[in-house]
C-alpha cells in the first residue's frame, strides 16, 4: 500500500505542478499531506519538523547568497564581465550559447548550483533579453552542466556516495572521469545545437551600439545608477574571489559564509542605514519566493521518509528484480538514479537505497564501489528536481515557471545522463 500510494503520490505531484493546476510552493506541500493522511498517518507535525530542520541549513544559506550576489549586482560588479562577454560573442546568438555553456562549466568546478546559476544568469540575461532569446535556454544549460560537474569530488553526491558504500572518494571518481569527459561533450553538442536554432530563428544582430550602461541596466529593469559602487570594484572583487577560496576550501559552512560576506558587502558598499534596508527590500521578493519553496520540500521530503514510503518503493522496486538481471545491476542502478534522484533528495537516495542495491549486488560477486559510482550517472536528473533549493533561485532569476523548465531541459539532462551511462559500459565501469 506505501508503495502504491508513493509512486501515485509522486505521479499527481509531477501532474500539478506540468500542468500548472497548482504551483509548486502549494503542489511540495498539500499533496504529501493527503497522501500521508490516506495511508493513515495523522501524526504528521514531527515529520514535517524534521524535514524542515534539515533543509533549513541549505535555505539560510541561500537566504544570504542571494542576498550577497544580489547586493553585487547593485554595486555593477558584473558589470565589466558582461561588456567583455558582449565583446567577444557580438550578436550571434549560437556565440552567446557557447559562451554560456563555457562559463557554465568554469563556474560550477566549485560543485555549487546557486552560485553557478547566479554568476551565470547575471552574466547572460542582458544578452538573452536584449536579442529575445529564449530564456528556458539559459535555464538549461547551467543546470546540464551543474549536472556532470556536481560529480567533482567537493560535491555533494559524491561525498554521500562514497560514504554510503564505504571507499575512498578517488578511487569511487577516477574510473567514471570518461564517462564525465563524455557528459560535457554532450552538452557542449546541446548548446551548439540550441545555438543554431536560435541563430536561425533570430539572425545575427548587430548590437555594437549597445553600451556599457545600457548592458548593466538590463541585469535589472529599473535600478537606479545612483546605487552603482564602481570606486570599490576591486574591493567586491577582492571579496567575492576570498569567499569562493573559502568556500572551496571549507572555511566556515556555507550558511556562516555568506552571512558574513553579505554583512561586509554591505557595511563597505552602503555604510548608510536607510541604503542597507533599501537593498534588503529590493531583494526581498525573491528570496521569500525561493526559501517557501525551499521550506516546502522540507515538508515533502520530511513526510515521504516519515511515512516510509520512500523505503517502500525501494524495497519493491528491488524485489522485483529478477536474478537474471543480477549481473547487470550496476547497470539498473545507473538508470533507476535518474527518476530516484528526481523524486527524492540525494541523502534518502544514497544512504536509504545505495547500502541496500550494494548488498543486493555483493549476491552477484558486485563491488559495492560499483554500485556507487552506477548510482552517480542518474545525477544530471537531479539538478531539475523541484526537491533541490537551487533550481528556485534559477525560475526567480530568470522569472520563468519551473514546469516550462523542466520540460524544455529534461529531454536534454537525461541524454546527458545516458551518455555518460553508455560510456560506462564501454569503459567497464557498468557490467552488462
Amino acid at each position: 500500500m506505501l508503495t502504491f500510494l508513493g509512486f501515485a503520490m509522486i505521479v499527481v505531484f509531477m501532474y500539478l505542478i506540468m500542468s500548472k493546476r497548482l504551483s509548486a510552493f502549494s503542489a511540495l506541500t498539500v499533496v504529501p499531506i493527503v497522501f500521508a493522511l490516506i495511508a493513515g498517518f495523522t501524526d504528521l507535525g514531527p515529520m514535517m519538523l524534521k524535514g524542515l530542520e534539515t533543509i533549513a541549513p541549505t535555505a539560510i544559506m541561500i537566504i544570504f547568497a542571494i542576498l550577497y550576489f544580489g547586493v553585487l549586482i547593485d554595486t555593477g560588479l558584473f558589470d565589466p564581465l558582461v561588456s567583455r562577454i558582449l565583446k567577444m560573442v557580438g550578436g550571434d546568438p549560437l556565440k552567446i550559447v557557447l559562451g554560456t555553456v563555457i562559463l557554465s562549466l568554469v563556474v560550477a568546478l566549485d560543485g555549487d548550483g546557486t552560485i553557478t546559476y547566479l554568476i551565470v544568469v547575471t552574466a547572460f540575461l542582458p544578452l538573452y533579453n536584449k536579442l529575445g532569446m529564449n530564456k528556458l535556454i539559459l535555464a538549461c544549460i547551467p543546470a546540464l552542466a551543474m549536472g556532470v560537474m556536481n560529480l567533482l569530488p567537493w560535491g555533494g553526491p559524491a561525498a554521500q556516495a562514497t560514504a554510503a558504500v564505504k571507499v575512498d572518494i578517488i578511487d569511487l571518481l577516477l574510473p567514471i572521469i570518461p564517462s564525465m569527459i563524455a557528459g560535457v561533450l554532450w552538452i557542449l553538442g546541446v548548446a551548439y545545437f540550441l545555438g543554431r536554432r536560435e541563430r536561425k530563428r533570430l539572425g545575427v544582430i548587430n548590437i555594437e551600439a549597445f553600451n556599457e550602461e545600457e548592458i548593466a541596466a538590463a541585469v535589472e529593469v529599473g535600478m537606479d545608477s545612483s546605487i552603482k559602487r564602481p570606486k570599490l570594484f576591486w574591493f567586491n572583487l577582492g571579496l567575492t574571489v576570498l569567499v569562493l577560496a573559502a568556500l572551496l576550501t571549507g572555511f566556515l559552512p556555507l550558511p556562516a559564509l555568506f552571512m558574513l560576506g553579505f554583512a561586509i558587502v554591505m557595511i563597505v558598499n552602503y555604510p548608510n542605514l536607510q541604503d542597507q534596508k533599501d537593498r534588503l527590500h529590493a531583494h526581498a521578493g525573491n528570496i521569500l519566493t525561493v526559501v517557501s519553496m525551499i521550506f516546502a520540500a522540507g515538508v515533502f521530503t520530511g513526510i515521504i521518509d516519515g511515512t516510509g514510503m520512500v523505503s517502500a518503493m525501494a524495497d519493491t522496486l528491488i524485489a522485483v528484480i529478477p536474478d537474471s538481471l543480477g549481473p547487470k545491476l550496476t547497470v539498473i542502478v545507473a538508470l533507476i538514479s535518474m527518476p530516484f534522484t528526481f523524486f527524492m533528495a540525494n541523502a534518502p537516495f544514497y544512504f536509504g537505497i545505495i547500502p541496500i542495491m550494494a548488498e543486493t549486488a555483493a549476491n552477484f560477486g558486485i563491488h559495492p564501489m560499483e554500485v556507487g559510482q552506477a548510482s552517480l550517472l542518474g545525477q544530471p536528473l537531479h539538478l531539475l528536481s523541484p526537491l533541490q533549493g537551487s533550481i528556485y533561485i534559477l525560475m526567480g532569476l530568470l522569472g520563468i515557471e519551473i514546469g516550462d523548465h523542466i520540460r524544455f531541459t529534461a529531454k536534454y539532462a537525461v541524454g546527458t545522463a545516458l551518455v555518460m551511462i553508455i560510456v560506462g559500459v564501454l569503459f567497464g565501469v557498468l557490467s552488462i
